[in-house]
């Protein structure tokens, strides 16, 4: 091309770049020098962080949930659509070249009069390519990248999702185990206390009215067995169509209360952006829709497109065969297009602010879930320590109330006051201590569970 149709060329595209394209100023987000909550780091953030617990029946739900997920399956096949995406638009940065032969035999009256019988083909070979002179489909291949990227991010953030859902599906249906145990302890406790009673009211020393109190809190014990029960299946049933599986039971290794507490995970503020999935993907979003505006803004721009052609003429009517070939450009420029080159901009800007606006939403709130799963793993033991005390001080109150009322020195009621307030503080602790646990999940949850995005191709 010479010094003339260059400088035609640039002038032709400052002429159809078109109108500049604004977008939103988002204020970026910057880590908290440290969290709000304090709690001392016991050990790092491993990445099979659920092995902590030391219930090898927990470790094997988590990794069979893992494998078998129908959420983790659907991410990993956007993965894959998103990777033929990738590889189709780096596709169009190639040439094309095609081959086409066609065959065929006709039957004709020559000149003279007489038939004519002749077989030709005519075999080719056509090749085109479209010159990136403005970068446009470079920018395109690069937004498909990033979109392949963030697949990546949002996949394993499905798999830390069904990890932690896992993992604390397993310590509830523990802690139902623990309320059922409870629940048939003390109506066994009420059985006997049940059989005391009716006898010393056969013999006198007691009014019917303690009789039908014991009844009626028998039978408000016994109605909590059923419906733990029922909690029970619901619960299995849901955690086994977590790991892909038909309802039915689930196994288990140790119980809530033999269960070890899992270490707290160091994570400082600064890593935490780094380490966590979802902000990675809504990150790689955010430059796929940057990519994008680009290469919509360069839309403006012309096209220049080489193609080529060369192939043979062979028949049965030629002595020997005729090489053909072409070869041309062309150059496509946008000069009205009714706007939809700026409404097409303009959807893209948009996109780009929306990606902006969840990127900075989901980093304020990766922030704020970890200082509010801290602020939970601290109140959670707290609650735990009180809570053992409490249970044993009802214990003890139940116990001396219990020999008083063996002994004549107090009446039924002081006893059933004291039974009653032993299961409520039993069935409260079992749901605190299951929230220690649960809380401890939600940090390895908020921290990113060990992720650290190596694994993601780039």
């Amino acid at each position: 091309m010479n010094r003339f149709g260059g400088a035609t060329l640039v002038l032709l595209a400052a002429a159809c770049a078109g109108p500049r394209v604004e977008t939103a100023a988002v204020e970026p987000v910057v880590a908290p020098t440290d969290w709000r909550t304090q709690v001392a780091a016991q050990a790092p953030l491993e990445a099979q962080w659920w092995r902590g617990f030391g219930d090898p029946q927990l470790v094997a739900m988590v990794e069979r949930a893992l494998e078998r997920n129908p959420d983790i399956a659907i991410a990993v096949g956007r993965v894959r659509e998103a990777r033929a995406a990738e590889l189709n638009a780096r596709a169009a940065l190639l040439p094309t070249l095609d081959a086409s032969g066609g065959v065929s035999q006709a039957r004709t009256v020559n000149a003279f009069g007489l038939p004519s019988e002749s077989t030709s083909g005519q075999p080719q070979i056509q090749a085109a390519w479209e010159i990136d002179l403005f970068g446009r489909l470079a920018d395109t291949r690069a937004a498909a990248r990033a979109q392949w990227i963030a697949s990546q991010a949002a996949r394993d953030a499905v798999r830390l999702s069904v990890a932690s859902t896992a993992a604390s599906g397993y310590l509830t249906l523990l802690a139902l185990d623990a309320r059922l145990n409870v629940a048939r302890e003390t109506l066994a406790a009420r059985s006997d206390s049940l059989r005391l009673i009716r006898r010393r009211v056969e013999e006198g020393y007691s009014p019917k009215l303690e009789l039908e109190q014991a009844e009626a809190d028998y039978q408000a014990a016994a109605k909590l067995v059923p419906a733990a029960q029922e909690s029970i299946t619901r619960q299995e049933n849901a955690l086994r169509l977590l790991t892909g599986d038909l309802p039915g039971p689930v196994a288990r290794g140790a119980s809530l209360a033999t269960l070890v507490t899992a270490p707290i995970p160091e994570g400082l503020p600064s890593q935490l952006l780094a380490r966590r999935p979802d902000v990675v993907q809504a990150e790689e979003t955010l430059v796929a829709t940057d990519r994008s505006l680009s290469a919509v803004r360069k839309r403006f721009l012309p096209t220049v497109r080489l193609t080529g052609a060369a192939g043979a003429v062979v028949s049965s009517l030629l002595g020997d065969p005729i090489t053909i070939w072409s070869v041309g450009g062309s150059v496509l420029a946008p000069l009205f297009e009714g706007g939809r080159l700026r409404a097409g901009a303009e959807g893209a800007a948009a996109q780009r602010d929306q990606a902006a606006e969840s990127y900075r939403r989901t980093a304020l709130t990766a922030f704020r879930e970890v200082d509010d799963a801290l602020s939970g793993v601290v109140s959670a033991d707290e609650q735990l320590r009180i809570g053992t005390a409490q249970r044993a001080a009802l214990a003890e109150s139940y116990r001396l109330a219990r020999n008083r009322y063996r002994a004549g020195y107090s009446p039924f009621l002081e006893e059933l006051d004291a039974q009653r307030g032993l299961l409520s503080a039993e069935l409260a602790l079992v749901q605190t201590r299951a929230d220690a646990l649960t809380a401890r999940v939600t940090l390895y949850r908020a921290l990113g569970g060990g992720w650290t995005g190596e694994a993601l191709e780039r």
